[in-house]
């Protein structure tokens, strides 16, 4: 249940007392959480027997569930509560750029080079690729794979669906190998996925967090950075750091095969001029 819904929606409801407890923790809900019932009282100038009243009117079987509803609205995080953290209007243009920056700087310099040079021997190794991702980035990020590695002659295939990637993944063996993608590296779906790919004997790529469930589970891990900013309006900045990942990994899977690469990359651009034309410098189908 989420108890600051509940609480919310229920405002125009409350009586006068039942109006403060409910201020009370909508306005500071790491006291409300950790307070014990007669600080809550004293704090809202309520009875104990009110407080019973407010716990079942907004959902709670009594004040015990009360305390546990509260204490886990508060576990998601400081930065949602916090109002003073919004910058100026005219300013958070800047700040997108700057979070930008920083995450690009932190991903770079957090990068192992032996790393990504294991992740080109085990692609290069394999008969067939696939890239599994779920979720807003990592989904769009499992897609980018697929068009950056299809360019170099590499047989990829993206998986963005839970049931299609258990599928998959029971069908691969020692000669596939699988990059999966994701920000966090705890999406359920994509871990049983990935472990049942393993025990075929697939070798897995994962552009995650590392010390998590997924970096546990991967024979190479290109190690990302989950910090978030106050900042909770804007999209994630740390899907930058993914894509740079994959940028990189492109790179160096073109530079290990220079010749092939070059030539393949010239016939894109032909078929492509060939059919919408433009100068030179445009992007590659991008």
């Amino acid at each position: 249940m989420d108890i600051l819904y509940q609480i919310r929606v229920r405002q125009d409801t409350f009586s006068a007392a039942e109006a403060r407890i409910a201020q009370l923790i909508l306005s500071d809900i790491g006291f409300a959480a950790s307070a014990s019932l007669d600080e809550l009282a004293v704090r809202a100038d309520v009875s104990s027997a009110t407080l019973s009243r407010f716990a079942r009117s907004v959902g709670c079987r009594d004040l015990r569930d009360l305390r546990l509803q509260l204490a886990q609205a508060s576990g998601v995080g400081k930065r949602f509560f916090d109002t003073g953290s919004r910058p100026e209007q005219s300013a958070f243009f800047r700040q997108i750029v700057s979070d930008i920056e920083s995450t690009l700087h932190e991903h770079l310099a957090g990068f192992n080079g032996g790393h990504f040079a294991d992740a080109v021997k085990l692609l290069g190794e394999a008969d067939m690729i696939h890239a599994f991702g779920m979720g807003g980035c990592s989904s769009v990020c499992c897609d980018e794979l697929q068009v950056r590695l299809v360019r170099l002659g590499y047989p990829i295939a993206a998986c963005r669906d839970g049931v299609m990637m258990r599928v998959t993944a029971a069908t691969l063996g020692p000669q596939h190998a699988l990059i999966v993608c994701s920000l966090t590296g705890l999406t359920p779906e994509l871990i049983k996925a990935v472990q049942l790919a393993r025990n075929y004997g697939a070798k897995v790529i994962a552009i995650t967090r590392p010390d998590t469930p997924l970096a546990d589970l991967a024979d190479v891990v290109l190690a990302l950075q989950g910090v978030e900013t106050s900042f909770i309006y804007k999209p994630t900045a740390a899907r930058y750091g993914m894509l740079l990942a994959i940028d990189v990994l492109a790179t160096e899977l073109a530079l290990s095969m220079p010749e092939a690469s070059q030539e393949r990359l010239r016939r894109i651009k032909l078929a492509l001029d060939d059919y919408r034309g433009g100068d030179d410098g445009l992007p590659l189908g991008d």
